[in-house]
């Protein structure tokens, strides 16, 4: 019976984030967990990249001196000028290449964005991501905290939910800020103690798993992640409003993101970075080609995964996994495996 205990160093994934915040060490407020920011909006930040790195990117050796991965996509990158909006693409009953399996139909009356943004373009399904506003503000949180152990054949995650080495925007949103004539999210972020134990091998299922509102995975640098999808089951990525590392709160306080968030996938300049875990226990990896592109639909199966070689724990292993995308799902469409209940 294998007992060891390790706690897994998370030093790729969290120096990776602070690296990509680095230039925000001068943030304007910082919140404790019952405190309210009273700082002025920070001014917008930059728009984000419209389109897929086109610095190289250099395979990633194994620590053991092994095989390099190297990673080939059969098309060409995504067009973030046009990507599709997905809320087409969603089902209530099956799960498919380029969809999201939902486990519930949307509230009509929900919550989420009151008006659809100029970056969105509704007669041609297609959205524009250098274009999206971002909601305003750099709000610290150095109470933050995350950390695995892995112990037999289980990997438990612990955080407090707010982001390691990363800023938020100032919400609820002001009245001031651009983004409000598009969202007017009234919500304040909130630490919540977490902890989820997840299988350290996990397997596939017979059948794939729909996906629920809420919490279905958790990035490494401690931050829930939700399900693609706003209360009325719209593609939320396309329609909602969020900071400048693509996050905000829902009615509880959970700060959360839909999808891999530019601060931390555009700093995953590799072929292989693990950035989080799913709930079913299958890692979350942003993985680049030699050119530095980010995988398509094309790439992956119908819940937005795939198997190849991947650097997990210090190692380089054959996995499956769920890869981020510019295109929706963005980074899953179901679960493949069993998620934790």
């Amino acid at each position: 019976m294998h007992t060891s205990v390790t706690r897994v160093a998370v030093v790729g994934a969290l120096a990776i984030v602070l690296a990509s915040c680095a230039s925000s060490s001068t943030a304007s407020g910082t919140v404790q967990q019952s405190a309210t920011s009273s700082s002025t909006p920070a001014p917008s930040p930059p728009a984000p990249s419209t389109s897929s790195p086109s610095a190289p990117a250099p395979s990633t050796p194994s620590p053991t001196g092994g095989a390099t991965i190297t990673n080939r996509w059969v098309g060409p990158p995504a067009d973030t000028a046009r990507l599709p909006i997905g809320t087409s693409r969603v089902s209530l009953t099956t799960a498919a290449v380029g969809g999201l399996y939902a486990c519930a139909a949307g509230n009509p009356n929900g919550g989420g964005a009151h008006a659809v943004g100029p970056w969105i373009d509704e007669r041609a399904g297609t959205w524009d991501l250098s274009k999206k506003v971002a909601v305003q503000g750099s709000v610290s949180w150095p109470m933050a905290t995350y950390a695995e152990l892995v112990e037999g054949d289980t990997r438990t995650i612990t955080s407090n939910g707010v982001p390691v080495g990363q800023v938020t925007g100032t919400f609820p949103i002001a009245a001031t800020d651009p983004a409000y004539a598009y969202d007017r999210n009234p919500n304040r972020i909130a630490a919540r103690d977490a902890t989820i134990s997840l299988p350290l091998h996990p397997t596939p299922a017979a059948e794939p798993s729909c996906l629920g509102k809420g919490r279905i995975g958790v990035l490494r640098n401690g931050v829930p992640l939700f399900a693609p999808l706003d209360e009325r089951n719209r593609d939320a990525v396309a329609y909602e409003t969020q900071d400048s590392c693509d996050g905000h709160p829902q009615q509880t306080g959970v700060y959360h993101y839909h999808d891999i968030p530019s601060c931390i996938r555009d700093a995953a300049a590799g072929t292989s970075t693990v950035v989080g875990f799913a709930h079913d226990g299958f890692p979350i990896v942003v993985e680049r080609d030699a050119q530095g592109n980010l995988p398509t639909n094309a790439d992956l199966d119908r819940c937005h995964g795939r198997s190849s070689p991947i650097e997990l724990d210090g190692k380089v292993v054959e996995s499956y996994h769920y890869a981020a995308t510019y295109e929706f799902p963005y980074f899953i469409g179901c679960f493949s495996g069993t998620p934790i209940a």
